[in-house]
């Protein structure tokens, strides 16, 4: 009887034992999943958390994807009536390179072949190649897609700067700065192309005018322009503009649509008609032009941000005027009716 109880004892003990042992293994798994679990919960937090490094870095490489984009998709965005006339590339970053400024020159790229500027210009810029206004000439190039038309007196399109005749001065039609050259860009083919009067005008400039101040602070900026056409179009879909200074102070990247208010055009060919749906707010920033007016501290005649184009259509457009209204005074007069009548026909007004 004593050897059966201790018998018993020892197997109750080992079963005990044995309890322990599996009681363990249980709670250190449970443990172990627990850890788990926990470390799971935070790195759910992690992503979840809107403050959280990983979260905000991933935002971040979304924007950024999302608005980096190539030239065909740039020449795929639409327009639509009433929005904003330019869009951010890049999120306004520039994919230019500091190291680049090497020297004072442009680099005007040969017009591919359907005679368009298509590839674009980048200028190599400094203080010394801000341009005087009162040497501006006429212009009388015409880009691909020129199809000129006034509404109410106002031309709706303009032979478009890619390096623009402020930012140019001493830079020759090879690209070359020469101290001889005391005016900016005027007719370089290379450098012109026809872009709406208000993306000239009332858009450009703003960013032209950034570049401008830049350079008269005394810093060098890498300046890149190229209009955007779309398949073999003879007029631009838009314009990409990219600038940065040496000291990353001027940073920006833009995409601006070749749009006109009232205006839609066939791109294919620059041809245009009257869209009275046709909404193109004006940006923060742009200038009025007045005869005269104060822009950023400085006083400017109407013709200096009225471009070339601009100038010599308003001259054009005075001559037909004149000539017009000479007919109509001597309406029955056969040879002012002839004259005028001739010049309709041959497109010389």
């Amino acid at each position: 009887m004593k050897k059966i109880l201790t018998g018993g004892i020892v197997t109750l003990l080992l079963l005990a034992l044995l309890g322990s042992c599996m009681g363990g293994k249980d709670s250190s798994k449970k443990n172990s999943n627990s850890g788990s679990e926990t470390s799971s919960s935070l790195q759910s937090s992690d992503h979840s958390s809107p403050h959280s490094d990983k979260h905000v870095a991933k935002k971040q490489a979304k924007a950024t994807k999302q608005h980096v984009q190539s030239d065909n998709e740039l020449a795929d965005l639409n327009y639509t009536s009433g929005n904003q006339a330019f869009t951010y590339v890049n999120d306004d970053h520039a994919n230019l390179k500091t190291t680049d400024w090497k020297y004072n020159h442009v680099i005007y790229s040969n017009l591919d072949n359907l005679n368009r500027t298509s590839a674009g210009n980048t200028a190599y810029l400094e203080s010394r190649n801000v341009a005087n206004d009162s040497l501006r000439s006429t212009q009388d190039v015409k880009p691909t897609g020129w199809h000129q038309k006034f509404i109410n007196s106002e031309a709706i399109i303009n032979r478009g700067h890619e390096i623009a005749y402020s930012l140019s001065k001493g830079i020759s039609v090879n690209g070359n700065y020469e101290p001889s050259v005391q005016s900016g860009d005027q007719n370089n083919l290379k450098n012109l192309f026809t872009q709406t009067a208000f993306s000239n005008q009332k858009v450009q400039t703003i960013y032209e005018s950034k570049v401008r101040d830049a350079l008269r602070a005394g810093k060098k900026v890498i300046y890149q322009v190229k209009p955007i056409f779309k398949d073999n179009e003879l007029m631009a879909r838009g314009v990409h503009l990219q600038a940065l200074s040496t000291d990353k102070t001027l940073n920006l990247n833009v995409y601006l649509y070749n749009v006109q208010p009232g205006i839609q055009f066939n791109y294919a060919d620059g041809t245009s008609k009257i869209d009275h749906n046709m909404n193109v707010p004006t940006p923060s920033g742009a200038p009025s032009f007045s005869e005269h007016r104060n822009y950023n501290g400085e006083h400017y005649h109407r013709h200096h941000y009225v471009r070339d184009a601009v100038i010599a259509g308003a001259a054009h457009h005075y001559i037909k005027r004149h000539y017009q209204r000479k007919y109509e005074r001597h309406y029955y007069h056969p040879y002012h009716r002839h004259f005028y009548g001739y010049h309709r026909r041959h497109h010389l007004f």
